[in-house]
């Protein structure tokens, strides 16, 4: 019972849950890359491909975990997380960051020169991001960008290089960018009052809620329009298009939710309906590759 109590605890000191996010545009750009040409992975290297993403995203949330140690421990909202409530210790983040990191850079080295000497650039991404907010307000962007190399990585991955087809898992990167952006944006609106006092910058402490809101929705609406782009340039079919019908109105029911004057269903916004979003993406492109 303790050793699954202790899982459990890693589990939620790393959002284990919020890889929803991130892994189905890892598998849409393995697929792209797959139907592009590019490359014909087996089980053995989509297993590596899945290591990859799910190190690399570990060892992001244990830097951010480790960087907001104390930030967390003055947010009543976040004073109760695994470091400041004292469940977990310093070392033993440490050792999670250590071992998630050699887990994604075994990852990459395993499936091509292309993907180890690439290993590097994504680290000081994810590494850096949680130090964005104390000195810029557009590390919502930041934090876009970590999520947006999920899909360009699977491509690289599989196609060992860019070449031909790229553009599309271009788009496709950039869309998840602001998508994610967007929904940060949301997401920080729970902690206007505390970056304010702790100097931290956000694009709502800095502009406010309602600007907040309007900019998160611009946000939005770009990742949409890149992932017209995506899909036209992919050249997918009636099942795409339908399905991104369906994300554009969870999008817009997310900002239906969130009002200036009542931030209580910040987190369903933010979690089940951008779980949704990634999911039901990644299921209608499944579907239109599939039966095309």
């Amino acid at each position: 019972m303790k050793l699954l109590a202790r899982i459990t605890d890693y589990g939620k000191l790393v959002r284990f849950t919020h890889t929803i996010f991130a892994l189905p545009f890892a598998v849409m750009g393995a697929v792209l890359a797959v139907r592009a040409g590019r490359g014909d992975p087996g089980w053995w290297e989509a297993a590596w491909i899945l290591v990859a993403m799910v190190g690399a995203r570990t060892a992001a949330m244990a830097m951010n975990r480790l960087a907001d140690h104390e930030i967390d421990a003055t947010n009543p909202r976040t004073s109760d997380r695994e470091l400041p409530s004292g469940r977990m210790g310093r070392g033993e983040v440490w050792a999670l960051l250590a071992v998630s990191t050699g887990a994604f850079v075994l990852a990459c080295g395993m499936l091509s020169p292309m993907t180890l000497y690439l290993s590097p650039v994504v680290i000081v991404v994810l590494y850096s991001y949680p130090y964005a907010k104390r000195f810029t307000w557009l590390c919502h962007l930041w934090l876009g960008a970590a999520l947006g190399l999920s899909p360009v990585g699977a491509w690289v991955a599989v196609a060992g290089g860019f070449g031909d087809g790229f553009a599309a898992v271009l788009f496709l990167g950039f869309a998840v960018t602001l998508w994610t952006a967007g929904f940060d944006v949301l997401y920080a609106l729970l902690d206007v009052e505390h970056d304010r006092s702790r100097g931290l910058h956000s694009i709502p402490s800095r502009l406010g809620v309602g600007p907040a809101l309007l900019l998160s929705g611009l946000f939005h609406a770009g990742t949409v329009f890149l992932l017209v782009l995506a899909g036209r340039t992919a050249d997918l079919g009636w099942i795409w298009w339908t399905g991104l019908a369906g994300v554009t109105g969870l999008l817009i029911a997310e900002h239906a939710m969130v009002k200036a004057d009542d931030l209580s269903k910040v987190n369903l916004a933010f979690f089940t309906m951008n779980g949704a979003v990634s999911m039901g993406l990644m299921a209608a492109f499944l579907f239109d590759v599939w039966l095309a």
